[in-house]
């Protein structure tokens, strides 16, 4: 009888090892330790058996049913990871073509100027979206009642601080921490109550450039802008200069863009300015010695000339298909 026990528990392994699949290897299970199994014949005769022989068919009995068990652990777990792999990869099924994503226009935009801007010598500056009073507003000369403060022009938030409304705040706070001679841009998102439509939104986007050293001009401003212009919109690009008021420059000045290449006519593209005496005088420089120039416009406003877009809406509705466009 333990010879028999010996050749079954020898069969029953090999028989398992091949089994092809799942279902064939329930077969084997059934076969092997169910209830009609010869395992369980023999192990109801072990109470039968005279004693003297009782504990060797016991112990052999047993050490078979442990070895079957364990060869079918085995197999079940090899069978059942190759029909996972299978189930999640048909070698019969055609290629799939990966998805490769696309930067944000106003990505590929805010990433040009930036490239451009650094080549002319500027390096780029990051500040806080939400600010204080200080920075937004009285470091840059804007008095108490100016509109720009209203709850009606600005978000405001319960602890008294703000979104910021343009990115002139990172160069105040970049000044408090640097002495001049400074060259810097300050590219990012801002935020203003305006009513939402075709040509306005209460998110935008800034590019706002600073220059201070000794003996800065209103000159140095035009060249850089016509530069700028030119390297956005191509070699023919006109600058017009036009007068205007900003509380944090002194003179202040309109910039408008007109290239026949992109046939657009003159566009209002931003504003600029020699920095304020007052605005030095806020970040501790001596305006008898320093001067400097600031300008900023929308990136926005930038690439809805480049590519010919009639909503700014678009830009942020996160919709992949007019993205993919770029």
């Amino acid at each position: 009888m333990l010879a028999e026990i010996d050749t079954l528990q020898k069969n029953a392994i090999e028989a398992i090892n091949a089994a092809s699949d799942l279902k064939d290897l329930e077969d084997l299970r059934v076969r092997f330790l169910g209830r009609k199994s010869r395992i369980r014949q023999l192990l109801s005769l072990v109470g039968t058996t005279p004693p003297a022989e009782r504990p060797a068919l016991g112990q052999a009995t047993g050490t078979c049913r442990k070895a079957i068990e364990a060869s079918l652990k085995a197999r079940q777990i090899t069978l059942q990871e190759a029909a996972d792999h299978g189930a999640s990869f048909d070698l019969s099924l055609p290629g799939r073509r990966p998805r490769l994503g696309k930067s944000h226009p106003l990505s590929q935009i805010a990433d040009e100027l930036t490239e451009i801007l650094q080549e002319m010598g500027f390096t780029v500056a990051d500040g806080p979206e939400v600010e204080d009073e200080y920075h937004n507003f009285d470091a840059l000369n804007t008095p108490s009642d100016h509109p720009a403060r209203d709850i009606h022009d600005t978000f405001y938030l319960t602890d008294g601080r703000l979104l910021r409304t343009h990115t002139s705040t990172v160069q105040i706070r970049y000044m408090e921490n640097n002495a001049p001679p400074l060259r810097i841009i300050a590219p990012g998102r801002c935020y203003r109550r305006d009513t939402v439509d075709a040509t306005h939104h209460y998110a935008f986007h800034q590019i706002e450039g600073l220059y201070v050293d000794e003996k800065v001009s209103l000159a140095d401003l035009k060249g850089t802008l016509e530069t700028l212009a030119r390297r956005l919109l191509g070699n023919d690009t006109r600058v017009r200069l036009r007068p205007h008021f900003f509380p944090f420059t002194e003179p202040s000045i309109e910039y408008d863009f007109s290239s026949s290449l992109k046939n657009t006519g003159w566009l209002e593209i931003g504003g600029a300015g020699m920095v304020d005496p007052a605005v030095f005088e806020a970040v501790g420089y001596d305006p008898e010695r320093y001067s400097g120039f600031a300008f900023g416009f929308g990136i926005d406003r930038i690439a809805i000339i480049r590519y010919g877009i009639d909503d700014i809406r678009l830009f942020l509705e996160n919709d992949l298909r007019f993205i993919h466009q770029f």
